[in-house]
């Protein structure tokens, strides 16, 4: 048998968790207390850390279920350290299947070793930047060692596994270099104006006529972005003290939810582009053009199931030195436009967008190109109603234990992410379009004022004062 088939086998994200949060037939029938953990209709609902801990460690007749890795490694850095989780863990299986003992039988260790070393996959494959820490990469390797000096067959097994990990973090490292760089160079377009008035002849529809291919080159830059995301993320974003331990403090230090960060700030600079190239002709009918093309990239983005573009696009319009070009908007056939308002509309806690985003989920699981299979979700969003979940429930209950009920909600939550950033773009990139959305400079708040009391002169009080003040700003 090749180490292959002996390994448990790891079902797809979109498989784990059913409606009812996981699969529960992989459970034994359990009841009431159990070793530390607090069972109801086979549900696991809470434990001591200390006996989820324990759920983790797989043994000879035991592998835990996936989605309770999952959700365990994704909530536990609540209350502890990856690198202490992993201490522990290596701790556990170490002494209990005594893998530091000198005559260790070797049909032992092809019982365990599999096991070990298939724990070690889910986590270096699902959480790779928690191995960031040299801590972590200490502790894994170590363990690691030890089931590979056992048998020759598990070295190959532990070599393939720190290869992936170390070329994981080796991407993400350049692609974080790559995001420093672009934000180096993003420059207030009025400045680059001014400096350089020949520079900008460029807008978007000069570089991309056709807004069909400019909705597929966003959808390579949304999908590009979200599969950086580590699904950590969410909730290291929410780390706080916890309670029961004094001396630890917050360790929500800024790089723990860095591409998370860089995922937000795409979208603004979205919404600030599509404003700039709006508010930038001096004409009219130019101005009353883009918009239409907008709206028509927006439809597009709407259609591959890229709403985190669809709804940037959409309050780039509707920012105020946009919403008040009263003359360019009354040349615009407004009603497809009207449509897509009416599909983001936040009202009911944004019901319609959640039907359709419910509609592209459904679709995904039945897919058969990789086009079908985009869900790019609305992010701030999504970040709000995890941290309402997380704010909603307390993470210990009276008695000390975690509320392993809400981290089950929580994981069913990301683990749907999970499905989603995976997906390949199926569309051909544009070197040229992808840069121009990149790193063309945008209005600053100001500058977009500017150039808007400039197209369509201020009408009240307030915007003849604003004018006058940015003029005098701009002029100086």
């Amino acid at each position: 048998v090749s180490s292959q088939e002996r390994m448990p086998q790891t079902p797809p994200f979109a498989a784990m968790f059913d409606s009812s949060g996981y699969n529960r037939n992989l459970y034994q029938p359990k009841e009431g207390n159990c070793g530390g953990l607090y069972y109801h209709d086979n549900n696991l609902l809470s434990g001591s850390l200390e006996a989820l801990i324990q759920h983790l460690v797989p043994n000879v007749d035991y592998y835990p279920d996936r989605t309770y890795i999952f959700t365990f490694l994704l909530s536990s850095r609540l209350f502890m350290h990856p690198y202490e989780l992993m201490a522990k863990v290596c701790h556990l299986c170490i002494e209990q299947q005594r893998l530091s003992e000198p005559g260790l039988d070797k049909n032992q260790i092809q019982k365990i070793a599999p096991k070990i070393l298939q724990l070690l996959t889910e986590w270096t494959e699902t959480f790779p930047y928690d191995f960031r820490d040299e801590r972590m990469m200490r502790n894994l390797k170590e363990l690691a060692q030890r089931i590979a000096s056992g048998d020759e067959m598990y070295r190959k097994n532990v070599q393939q596994l720190l290869q992936n990990l170390i070329r994981k973090l080796a991407t993400v490292s350049q692609y974080e270099e790559v995001l420093a760089k672009v934000s180096a160079t993003s420059t207030d377009r009025l400045m680059v104006i001014k400096t350089k008035p020949q520079s900008i002849e460029r807008d978007i529809i000069t570089v991309c006529n056709d807004p069909y291919v400019l909705a597929q080159q966003l959808t390579h830059i949304e999908l590009e972005r979200l599969n950086y995301i580590g699904p950590e993320e969410f909730v290291q974003a929410f780390v706080q003290k916890d309670p029961l331990d004094n001396d630890k403090s917050c360790y929500g230090d800024r790089k723990k939810t860095r591409n998370l960060e860089a995922y937000v700030e795409w979208f603004n600079r979205l919404s600030y582009l599509v404003a700039t190239e709006i508010c930038m002709p001096v004409k009219k009918k130019h101005r009353a053009r883009v918009i239409e093309y907008f709206i028509d990239v927006a439809r597009e983005c709407f259609n591959i199931g890229n709403f985190n573009s669809l709804m940037a696009i959409i309050s780039g319009m509707n920012m105020s030195p946009v919403s008040r070009l009263k003359k360019t908007w009354a040349k615009v056939k407004t009603a497809k436009f009207d449509i897509l308002e009416h599909q983001m509309d936040p009202s009911s806690n944004f019901y319609n967008y959640r039907t359709a985003l419910r509609g592209a989920a459904q679709r995904s699981l039945t897919a058969h190109s990789s086009r079908e299979k985009i869900v790019i979700p609305f992010f701030s969003l999504l970040i709000k109603d995890i941290y309402f979940l997380n704010e909603g429930c307390a993470n210990r209950l009276p008695n000390g234990h975690i509320n392993f009920e809400k981290f089950w909600e929580l994981a069913k939550q990301v683990s749907e992410f999970m499905t989603w950033k995976q997906v390949e773009c199926p569309f051909e990139r544009d070197r040229k379009i992808l840069q121009y959305l990149l790193t063309v400079p945008v209005f600053s708040d100001d500058a977009l004022y500017l150039a808007s009391y400039e197209s369509e002169s201020p009408e009240n009080h307030i915007e003849k004062d604003r004018w006058k003040t940015l003029r005098f700003v701009s002029e100086v």
